[in-house]
This record gives C-alpha cells, sequence and structure tokens, in this order.
C-alpha cells in the first residue's frame, strides 16, 4: 500500500475559509491541536470559525516534541471528551502529533500548516522524538491527512526561518533520493526523483527571492509550495523507495546532543546535507560534490541557515560529542545505509572532523 497523498488539499490565500464546509461534513467534535504561543491567534481563530460552524471544539497543546508523553496525554482527552478528529494547527512536531494521534485512534486528521517549514502536513509518516527532542524512529503511518489546508495568509505570519528552514528541507529531497534510488527502474519512483530535481532548481532560482521579498510575489508562492506540498508529494510518489540518507541519518544524530538553543528540523538537515556531500565526495568520489557544496553553502549564507555542527550550538570536540554523532548516525537501522556505498564511524568522525576545521571557498 502506498499513500501517495490527502484526499483533499485547500492552497491559496483564503484556503482556511474554503475548507470549513468541507471540514464541517467530515468531522462535528474535532480537537484542534497546536504549541507554540506565536500561533496562539491563529489557533483562536481556528476555534472561533470551526465553532460558528456549530461543531463541538476543544483545544489541546503539545508540552514539549512529537514525544510519547504529550501523545499519550492528547489521546486521553480526545478519548474522554469523544472527540472525532483531529486538527493539527502548527509546524511539523504538530503536524507529527497530530497525525500519528489520529492513526492510533482510527480517527481523521485535518492538517493546517502554520509555516513552510516542512512538508510534515501532507505525509504518512510521523517522526517520534523525546521530550527533549533527540530522535527516535520514524513510524509509517495508514495513510495521509484526510484534507489539507494550506493557507497562504496563515504561512504568511510565521518567522522568515521557518521558511529558510523549509527551503533546506525541501532541497534535501533531490540530494538523497537521487543517490538512494536511482538505479530503481521503479518509474514512480524515477518520476519521484525527476519531481525533485525541478524542486531544487525551483528553490535555487527562488528561494532568496522568497526569504528577502514581499509576500505573495511568484517566487514567495512558488517557494512555500515547494517546501509544504511539492517536498511531500515527492515522497508520495516514490514512497519508501524514495529514500532520505545522510542529511537526514546526520541530523538525527546531531538531535541526540542537548543544547540550551533549539534550532529547526531543516536548519540541521542543511548542515547534514553539506555533509554528506563531503561522504559522497571523500567515499565514492563524487566529483560535482564539491561545485554542489559551493553552490549550497552560497544560497544557505544568504537565508542565515547554519552551516556548521558549530553553529548549532554544539563543539564536536567536547564531552565525546563527535564520537555520539558517529556512533548514531551508524546504528543498525540509520537512513546512512541506504547509501550505495559502504559507511563506517570512522568516516563519519573524519568527515565532521575536517568539515568543522576548515572554510568553505565560495
Amino acid at each position: 500500500m502506498q499513500s501517495i497523498s490527502p484526499e483533499t488539499i485547500y492552497r491559496g490565500n483564503y484556503a482556511w475559509e474554503k475548507s470549513l464546509s468541507q471540514i464541517s461534513k467530515l468531522t462535528k467534535s474535532p480537537l484542534i491541536l497546536g504549541r507554540g504561543v506565536h500561533t496562539n491567534n491563529l489557533r483562536n481563530k481556528i476555534f472561533i470559525d470551526l465553532t460558528n460552524q456549530n461543531l463541538s471544539v476543544n483545544s489541546a497543546n503539545l508540552q514539549f516534541d512529537c514525544c510519547y508523553e504529550d501523545i499519550s496525554r492528547v489521546k486521553e482527552i480526545i478519548l474522554k471528551n469523544n472527540h472525532d478528529s483531529v486538527i493539527a494547527a502548527g509546524g511539523g512536531k504538530v503536524l507529527d502529533s497530530g497525525k500519528y494521534i489520529a492513526d492510533c485512534l482510527n480517527i481523521p486528521c485535518i492538517s493546517v500548516p502554520l509555516s513552510a517549514s516542512t512538508c510534515a502536513g501532507w505525509t504518512a509518516l510521523s517522526n517520534i522524538y523525546t521530550k527533549n527532542g533527540q530522535f527516535i524512529k520514524d513510524v509509517a503511518l495508514r495513510s495521509c491527512p484526510k484534507i489539507l489546508v494550506y493557507d497562504h495568509k496563515f504561512i504568511q505570519t510565521a518567522p522568515s526561518r521557518t521558511l529558510a528552514s523549509g527551503i533546506a528541507d525541501a532541497l534535501a529531497k533531490w540530494y538523497e533520493s537521487s543517490i538512494t534510488s536511482s538505479t530503481i527502474d521503479d518509474g514512480l519512483v524515477q518520476q519521484a526523483i525527476q519531481i525533485s530535481r525541478v524542486l531544487r532548481d525551483q528553490l535555487l532560482i527562488d528561494g532568496e527571492k522568497a526569504f528577502k521579498g514581499k509576500f505573495e510575489n511568484p517566487s514567495w508562492r512558488n517557494t512555500v509550495e515547494a517546501c509544504g506540498l511539492t517536498a511531500g508529494l515527492v515522497g508520495g510518489i516514490g514512497g519508501e523507495k524514495c529514500r532520505t540518507a545522510a542529511a537526514h541519518a546526520i541530523h538525527n544524530a546531531i538531535t541526540q546532543i542537548i543544547t540550551p538553543n533549539k534550532f529547526l528540523h531543516g536548519e540541521i538537515v542543511g548542515v547534514g546535507l553539506l555533509l554528506q556531500l563531503r561522504l559522497e565526495e571523500m567515499k565514492n568520489n563524487n566529483k560535482l560534490a564539491d561545485q554542489s557544496i559551493k553552490q549550497l553553502f552560497v544560497l544557505m549564507k544568504k537565508l542565515n541557515l547554519p552551516t556548521t555542527i558549530a553553529q548549532l550550538g554544539i563543539n564536536v570536540f567536547e564531552n565525546n560529542n563527535l564520537e555520539k554523532i558517529a556512533n548514531f548516525t551508524c546504528r543498525d537501522k540509520s537512513e546512512i545505509h541506504f547509501l550505495p556505498f559502504a559507511i563506517h564511524k570512522r568516516d563519519i568522525v573524519e568527515v565532521i572532523a575536517n568539515f568543522e576545521q576548515q572554510k568553505i571557498k565560495t
């Protein structure tokens, strides 16, 4: 079975208002799930609009990330109040939590992304973390959200940092899927890879203009929909064969190191992407990797994205951090092993140590 996309998608300005009649047919007692203080006003609007549709509405907030503690607590709220759907309104961790909870309880999920930071509003996948933000595992879900509401007016309220993070995460689709799936002769997988290539090109063309420009210009619209929609479509069409690789494996390892400042998913993935390309150069003799790094480095600097692990608040040469990252990156079920060449802990140690000590020349 392959879950390709949400059943119904509303996108553009006032997509939320356009979705209300469909939502009212699907649910009579929804739970609105959110988290951040920054998005309180939007969730209040969602609450009021649903109440005006004569729905019995309740709300709950995550205390941490998409973690089992929060998931269990919210499930109890839903069961106690007989809610018949989850409306997940927020960033990736909220969307992943809402999808997972709905899947567990066999009720529909309606995803309402409030930023363009990830494609989590689209996918049939949830990333589970500890309450401290350490990655545990990916969980494949039975279906994508029933309804996806991608309202540009909502996305506009998000900090620009979330858009930069979304661009980095979406760029990884090409660099990871093209190397893990290039020899697969499944037509849909090959088509998904080509979509990810077009996605990459569009982000390289429009990403900086979207980040620095005005809302609702063509570059901004193209970029936010690339991050939130097209990136999800790549995984939907390609399925599990369009796998993540080193960029996400290194992201998952870096999250094991607790730091005072929290970084967004795509910000860490972006650093992992640069390291993946260094691995391809070192282990697979990829002559184009250095050129790709320089191209990405220029864009990432313009988007104010971190480009080293040190900029994520981690000194890899202290507290055995380098070995911790290498160990988790190379654990048995890691995505690092989807690369078409063998990777060992010593390779991760070497590439990170060299990367952290050098300055990339552009």
